[in-house]
């Protein structure tokens, strides 16, 4: 739950404080004063809503090395990391990409992750716990889903979707202020409303619950294309494999999970989900709706 809360919060204090700023440099005040320019409130949310989201997918790749202190590996200096580049451009040829870097970070956990702002210019790492537990087809398999994640340009069409969404819990948010200020004056002969501070406040309020909306709309779209990485690693590296590596995970659960937050998403596992509220917000399905749907792809093969 304190995850939840903490990635909920994440989300909503850009979207509070880009309002902030710009209620205090007055352009809310230009777009609405000569009444509500619905066109113009939509153009505007759009390029604030988006400019965040396309700023944070371009410096994905920076902010991934920093956070997770992922290494790259340039020169491979053992058996163990020639492997694992050898690997990716394999698995990258066969899905028709440029061979990401690739990289290890230091986190016992068994985990890894993709990002980048095209599929062309991406990372894929692993952690340290993947390679010391995990037999090597079923960190050729992980490995395939990170591919996947690329291929399918999960990185940039994620960030469109988030910037989608936040465009529209600015829009509605400023619409309810709006028609609440308007029936506060009809109700008051035209002298009263919500002034500026009620006015910001309704703002902030509704911006809130939109958001806790967007965000559950998010963690959807995120679990179905956890859906089709799944699909694409089994088609590079086997449906036996990748069920085998999605099994070993799971036997992982109960160890802490040692992923930053922003990358949640784009990480193979996201660790145990087990309350209703944990589940709607959840980037990843549960393990165990994966392999079934693994098995199920198979079977109908």
């Amino acid at each position: 739950m304190m995850r939840i809360l903490l990635f909920l919060g994440t989300n909503l204090a850009v979207i509070v404080v880009a309002s902030i700023t710009l209620r205090l440099l007055g352009v809310e005040g230009y777009l609405t004063a000569q009444g509500m320019n619905f066109n113009a409130l939509l153009i505007f949310c759009f390029v604030v809503g988006m400019a965040g989201s396309l700023i944070s997918l371009f410096i994905s790749k920076w902010m991934a090395k920093r956070s997770t202190g992922t290494v790259i590996i340039e020169q491979p200096s053992n058996a163990t990391e020639k492997w694992l580049l050898d690997t990716v451009a394999e698995l990258a040829r066969d899905a028709g990409i440029k061979t990401p870097e690739v990289g290890i970070f230091p986190a016992q956990q068994s985990n890894a992750f993709a990002t980048g702002w095209n599929k062309d210019d991406a990372l894929v790492a692993v952690s340290a716990g993947l390679l010391n537990r995990m037999r090597p087809e079923e960190v050729r398999a992980v490995l395939a889903h990170e591919i996947g994640h690329v291929a399918n340009g999960d990185m940039v069409t994620l960030a469109l979707v988030q910037g989608v969404v936040n465009t529209f819990v600015m829009f509605f948010a400023r619409v309810v202020a709006h028609l609440v200020d308007q029936f506060l004056r009809a109700r008051s002969d035209g002298e009263g409303g919500l002034g500026f501070i009620g006015y910001f406040a309704v703002v902030i309020v509704a911006e809130i619950v939109f958001g806790i909306i967007a965000s559950a709309i998010v963690a959807w779209f995120s679990r179905f294309r956890e859906y089709r990485a799944d699909a694409a690693g089994a088609r590079l590296a086997g449906s036996g494999a990748m069920i085998n590596a999605l099994a070993r995970l799971k036997a992982e659960v109960e160890m802490p999970d040692q992923m930053p937050d922003t990358l949640r998403a784009m990480a193979i596992t996201k660790g145990q989900t087990a309350s209703l509220m944990e589940r709607l917000f959840a980037s990843h399905p549960p393990l165990d709706d994966r392999i079934r749907a693994l098995k199920e792809a198979a079977y109908r093969q």
